[in-house]
């Protein structure tokens, strides 16, 4: 039997149905990166706007790892779906959107904000060394 692809209702059921569990591979990446530099006193999403996936909550510095479909990251949009092309366009502005509006709100706050690509984590060596200096020059 030959194989068939699923009808565009059949696809918006089944993508409805599935659930995210959280961009849990690049946070175990970040949090590698953070161990192999020796960088401590850190948590993970604590009770902030926007939930950062990293935060130093002593020194008030909040960090996410942001993924590239999902941010609408400039370098990688060519990832772009070839369906339903208005709604995630709209979907990825309302996201990049969002991201600005709890970056502000953490600023008000007194907070400073990191965002990393999750394309940038390949280099392990310029994202610790970003982190240390956030962290050294807001204590």
């Amino acid at each position: 039997m030959p194989f068939k692809f699923a009808t565009t209702p059949q696809r918006s059921k089944n993508m409805a149905a599935i659930r995210g569990a959280g961009n849990v591979t690049t946070e175990l990446r970040f949090a590698k990166i953070l161990r192999k530099h020796h960088i401590s006193g850190w948590r993970k999403h604590l009770d902030l706007p926007g939930k950062p996936d990293f935060a130093f909550p002593k020194l008030k510095v909040a960090i996410f790892v942001d993924g590239c479909f999902w941010h609408f990251c400039p370098r990688c949009t060519k990832k772009n779906p070839k369906q339903n092309v208005k709604y995630w366009i709209e979907k990825k502005r309302r996201n990049k959107s969002r991201d600005r509006k709890v970056s502000h709100q953490l600023h008000a706050k007194g907070w400073i904000v990191l965002r990393f690509w999750e394309h940038a984590l390949v280099n392990e060596p310029a994202i610790a060394e970003r982190v240390k200096r956030s962290l050294t020059n807001h204590t």
